[in-house]
């Protein structure tokens, strides 16, 4: 097929930005009139601010190189005629790629709070409760939460027995074992002592359980069978592992600007990380080993999976 990763991560950006921006006036309320419009324009406002300032978007990339593995079918079309059911199946996918992405963060603005890790820059902005103010930061948070599970409810001429693992499984990710298990452990582990297997089970549920959602929801829609996907789960482990890897490289090696959010915030936390705990050296080597790993895990799958092995390298090579 005619195929160029930069083209494919672009497209696929340029795909989900679009819903995105399309999902803003689905937090307008429906009673927004008199004085209670200025306070939910600003609740708006900050949703919007966080939603839309970039982002690599990987989370809702792997959702679409997923699908395309399972039914290459599935792959966007930018040209061509298409009938009412690929209309639907592509507004599918944008659609679960969106919610995806909306938990993400939503994530991320929680995290950056005050009693969280009490960050002030992200994306290359001021974080959330920073631009506006902590109320309104946890009350963007609990909107974008919310929408995620709603728009999965709202697919067309989908199964429901999808939809269900398509809602089971955001939910698990987001909550005790996943994402919020997560945040508790890491919170819990700044200045004391933990090895790097509870390192390991700290990012494969702060980091790795969204990732792991965005593969196998992607998988689900394209109706994997059983063997496909605990190839894609393992696939998933190793690149949300490798995420993370490299974000720690990154919070030693990177700069701010080039991150889009504080260099060495971890360091300053006395958080523990893999560079801490393996040194710089066999960190990068942790992360090219679950790159082999994330092929390996491919094998059983053809060309159509070929997005997620370049994914995978660019996890690994990148620099914010």
């Amino acid at each position: 097929m005619d195929y160029s990763f930069d083209d494919y991560l672009r497209l696929n950006k340029l795909r989900v930005n679009s819903t995105l921006e399309q999902n803003i006036g689905s937090f307008e309320s429906p009673y927004s009139n008199g004085d209670s419009s200025a306070y939910l324009g600003k609740l708006r406002q900050a949703i919007e601010y966080s939603l839309l300032n970039g982002g690599k978007r990987i989370r809702p990339v792997l959702v679409y190189a997923a699908a395309e593995a399972i039914d290459p079918k599935l792959r966007y079309r930018t040209s061509g005629t298409a009938d009412e059911h690929t209309v639907a199946e592509t507004e599918n996918l944008d659609a679960i790629a969106t919610a995806v992405e909306m938990l993400h963060t939503y994530s991320l603005i929680h995290d950056d709070l005050p009693a969280m890790d009490d960050d002030d820059l992200r994306r290359g902005q001021a974080t959330c409760h920073k631009a506006f103010d902590e109320a309104t930061a946890i009350l963007a948070g609990d909107a974008l939460h919310s929408r995620a599970f709603e728009i999965l409810t709202e697919l067309r001429h989908c199964p429901s027995k999808t939809q269900l693992k398509l809602l089971s499984t955001l939910a698990k990710a987001a909550g005790p074992r996943g994402m919020v298990g997560g945040q508790a452990i890491d919170l819990a582990a700044v200045n004391k002592g933990i090895d790097i297997q509870q390192l390991e089970t700290l990012h494969q549920l702060k980091t790795g359980a969204l990732i792991r959602a965005a593969v196998a929801m992607g998988a689900i829609y394209g109706q994997a069978n059983p063997e496909q996907l605990q190839s894609l789960d393992s696939y998933a482990q190793a690149i949300g592992l490798a995420f993370q890897v490299q974000d720690d490289i990154l919070d030693i090696e990177g700069d701010t600007d080039t991150l889009g959010k504080t260099q060495g915030a971890d360091i300053a936390l006395n958080k523990p990380t893999y560079p801490s705990l393996l040194g710089l050296e066999n960190a990068r080597a942790k992360a090219q080993e679950l790159h082999t790993q994330a092929i390996v895990s491919l094998a059983g799958l053809g060309e159509s999976a070929r997005p997620l092995r370049d994914l995978s390298a660019y996890i690994i090579s990148r620099n914010r």
